[in-house]
């Protein structure tokens, strides 16, 4: 299996990366007991250069139904017949999650309401209590 590249300085070597076929359900007919054609690869982070933040990232994105026992990844496809485009197909969806899991999320910095906004929370306030205060009747007499 090649390397696979997933962007001009992120490259996963080929030893991270193991595939199995098995036997897809859907259609196919006849023909689905016999041929395997779903392609289950498994992707072992450890097994790479990544950053650890990176790996991290990776390991959120894909949640705890996308790792097997062995903390490696899984990837599924079955989305055709053809086993090699399913390998295609897995390897593109892997290649996704990866460049979603080089993302670096931005730090939230907290903000503050300004002055203006803040004088007009406390008269939109003052206008609603005038409102109530006035709705209160004396009990008739």
């Amino acid at each position: 299996m090649d390397p696979l590249f997933v962007s001009p300085t992120v490259t996963l070597p080929s030893s991270s990366i193991t595939w199995t076929a098995v036997r897809a359900s859907g259609p196919g007919g006849q023909n689905v007991n016999k041929v395997s054609s779903k392609v289950e690869l498994r992707f072992d982070p450890r097994a790479t250069t990544l950053d650890p933040a990176v790996v991290i990232r990776l390991r959120v994105l894909a949640g705890p139904s996308r790792l097997d026992a062995e903390d490696r990844l899984v990837v599924v496809s079955q989305k055709t017949r053809d086993q090699r485009q399913n390998l295609e197909d897995a390897r593109d969806k892997l290649r996704e999650l990866v460049e979603q899991a080089l993302v670096r999320p931005k730090k939230r910095r907290p903000t503050r309401p300004s002055r203006r906004a803040n004088a007009r929370r406390l008269d939109a306030k003052s206008r609603d209590s005038q409102k109530k205060r006035d709705r209160r009747g004396g009990h008739g007499d």
